[in-house]
């Protein structure tokens, strides 16, 4: 997909198509610097999976993951932005649930190699306080996801 602008509500009007498509195990690499999008994306995805635009999704920056039940199965919502070695992860269960659960990855540059090869990348920048640009990317093996 090639990069488009969008204003947030549009970026978010996107997380929700993305999450309509997806069918776990899958992960979802969020990219970009602070302020790009990353936890606006997040949350717009995880209130379409759980069929409520007001649910309470906190940014997991300070407890690293957040999990929430939903129809399609468990979403894992990570903030590894405090993250200090990737093998942390492995304490708090991620790479299992890359293995069974839709987990969305904030700073997923953290994980070193433990980020799952086959994941769809999403890629936030910010051109002005108003607008962002989004490119997907899927790298997958096997059929495509989005």
């Amino acid at each position: 997909m090639t990069s488009t602008k969008f204003t947030l509500s549009q970026l978010q009007n996107e997380a929700k198509k993305l999450a309509r498509r997806i069918t776990p195990p899958v992960c979802i690499a969020l990219w970009g610097d602070l302020g790009a999008g990353k936890t606006t994306f997040s949350k717009a995805f995880i209130r379409a999976l759980l069929d409520d635009t007001k649910a309470d999704v906190p940014s997991p920056t300070f407890t690293l993951v957040q999990i929430y039940p939903t129809d399609k199965g468990e979403v894992w919502h990570a903030d590894l932005y405090r993250l200090s070695d990737p093998e942390e992860t492995i304490e708090l269960g991620l790479l299992e649930a890359f293995q069974k659960a839709i987990c969305v990855i904030e700073w997923p540059d953290r994980l070193g190699n433990l980020l799952p090869q086959q994941r769809i990348d999403i890629y936030l920048d910010i051109i002005d306080e108003d607008h962002r640009s989004i490119r997907i990317e899927e790298n997958h093996e096997s059929s495509p996801i989005y």
